[in-house]
């Protein structure tokens, strides 16, 4: 399968921390996580492309965030190719019942299918979905971990299944994650299951490319 991605095209990722990085801080424009290694290694392998790369992702964000600024932040730039990595705030939100912030699975669903369709319906974009994943083998406890390991399939089926229905790429992250940790104990992906550290994002970073044929 040939690279997805063309000369000259615009590459742009939103989401939430994982995907911003300090792409508003020390580290702009592109942070200093999976979307900066993925940019990188495009510009490295294909340098004649010249793509124009842009990062909108904002620590924190869940996918009510990304409804309320999505015509600043996705369609203004009439992306070629849209990359969304969205999901563990929302769920966080939910365990933690914090008011006017939780994101329940039906809402998740709602909001996901409302800004795809208006992605479909004013923009051009080919779209690529990013599982939202946790990095954590606690799942036989009461613990916090395991309540988050237990209740995130519910919004991995809600990615799975706009990515049938806009008919897009998906990295199925969580997944990956959990092969990985048949090998390595969590920390070497990550300080705290949320937040990977250079490592996990490589590995999300060559999902990604591998998805889109690299």
């Amino acid at each position: 399968m040939p690279f997805a991605i063309k000369p000259g095209q615009t590459l742009l990722f939103t989401g939430d921390s994982i995907t911003d990085c300090g792409r508003r801080a020390a580290n702009a424009p592109m942070g200093n996580g999976y979307a900066s290694m993925i940019n990188d290694l495009i510009v490295a392998r294909y340098p004649a492309h010249r793509l124009n790369v842009i990062n909108t992702g904002i620590s924190g964000n869940t996918v009510r965030d990304l409804f309320n600024r999505w015509t600043d932040d996705v369609i203004r730039y009439q992306p070629d190719w849209l990359s969304i990595k969205i999901g563990i705030n929302d769920i966080h939100r939910v365990l933690r019942n914090v008011p006017d912030a939780a994101v329940t699975p039906e809402q998740f669903e709602d909001l996901y299918d409302k800004i795809l369709a208006r992605v479909k319906k004013e923009t051009k974009a080919n779209i690529i979905l990013v599982d939202p994943f946790y990095i954590s083998n606690d799942n036989a406890t009461d613990s916090f971990r395991s309540l988050v390991l237990k209740g995130l399939p519910d919004y991995i089926k809600t990615v799975e299944k706009m990515a049938k229905k806009y008919k897009t790429r998906r990295v199925k992250t969580h997944e990956i994650f959990k092969q990985q940790l048949k090998y390595y104990p969590v920390d070497k992906f990550c300080p705290e299951p949320v937040h990977p550290n250079p490592t996990g994002h490589m590995v999300i970073a060559q999902a990604w490319l591998k998805e889109m044929g690299w």
